[in-house]
């Protein structure tokens, strides 16, 4: 097998991991989760709250409660995480310094509601189910936090680089990321080679048909969890006055049955060098108008250059 062209780090270590040449079975975990939440997934990510996101049609007040929430989920997956990293499901995904996101939700809810955030928030009707299960997983059955982590943190290094660019964009937060800390993975330099390695260390945790199917079911009442909350987002949206437009991508239900046209799909086979998708993901991007001003303003300096070249 081909070594990965970069390594991540785990602990100070590097890992090299292997290139998405692997040769993966119907029956891996990864795929058994990846197959068995396809629904799950669609209907979370055709649900108004989501399509509105990938639109750009983001309210600054409801972006603001998405992030408490999250804050209250990972602040649970990641006590229960450190309760039980020594468990021997767990430990070969315990990586604090690359996924955990606590600290990087509180420096976010600290630039959204000023230095005193903590007594500004509190967890959602949505949310207090979600964050329930993770610490009733996390004391009496450890190894369907696997489902938990890898539910919301792939999930995050895939589709979620995606909705940071259009939140900025729509609400206009600074360049250097203020906000938005989330979606950056500080400890992670190549996401494609790390979500590889974590596949890997998943596929070979040893784990028979019984409890595939328990990963599988508590993955999709993530999902479902998930989905809860943001319902419970789109119903407060109602209340909230805040223009907004369209500026973002499409979602599932938006594409005529044609996941191709995905952005996190496109995305990723692009990534992985599949040079359809990688023209599909192109023309995706020249059909947003922000990318259009762009790319008119490089073509006019470009053309500029050449007319004063030729004088």
């Amino acid at each position: 097998m081909m070594a990965a062209d970069s390594a991540v780090s785990n602990g100070g270590e590097n890992i090299l991991t292997e290139s998405d040449d692997d040769i993966l079975s119907p029956d891996d975990l990864s795929e058994v989760l990846a197959a068995g939440t396809k629904e799950s997934h669609d209907k979370a990510e055709n649900s108004p709250f989501v399509k509105d996101f990938l639109r750009g049609r983001i309210k600054r007040e409801l972006f603001k409660l998405g992030t408490v929430a999250l804050y209250y989920v990972y602040s649970a997956i990641e006590e229960e995480i450190e309760k039980n990293k020594d468990h021997p499901m767990f430990a070969p995904l315990y990586f604090p310094s690359e996924l955990h996101r606590r600290d990087a939700l509180a420096k976010d809810l600290e630039y959204l509601y000023g230095e005193d955030w903590e007594s500004k928030i509190s967890c959602s009707a949505a949310t207090r189910p979600y964050v329930d299960r993770i610490h009733e997983v996390g004391c009496e059955d450890p190894v369907r936090l696997v489902a938990h982590a890898w539910t919301r943190y792939m999930g995050d290094l895939s589709g979620g680089q995606i909705l940071k660019k259009v939140a900025q964009r729509a609400l206009k937060l600074p360049p250097a990321g203020e906000g938005l800390n989330f979606y950056h993975f500080e400890g992670i330099h190549n996401p494609t080679a790390f979500k590889r390695l974590y596949r890997s260390r998943m596929n070979e945790l040893e784990v028979d048909a019984e409890t595939k199917e328990k990963l599988l079911d508590e993955a999709n009442l993530a999902f479902k969890y998930n989905l809860d909350v943001f319902t419970e987002l789109q119903e407060i949206g109602k209340d909230i006055k805040e223009e907004v437009q369209d500026i973002g991508f499409n979602a599932h239900g938006d594409m005529g049955g044609d996941i191709s046209k995905c952005p996190y799909y496109a995305a990723k086979m692009a990534v992985s060098g599949n040079t359809t998708y990688a023209c599909n993901f192109a023309r995706m991007l020249l059909r947003q108008s922000t990318v259009q001003v762009i790319l008119a303003t490089w073509v006019a300096a470009v053309a500029g250059l050449a007319a004063w070249y030729l004088m």
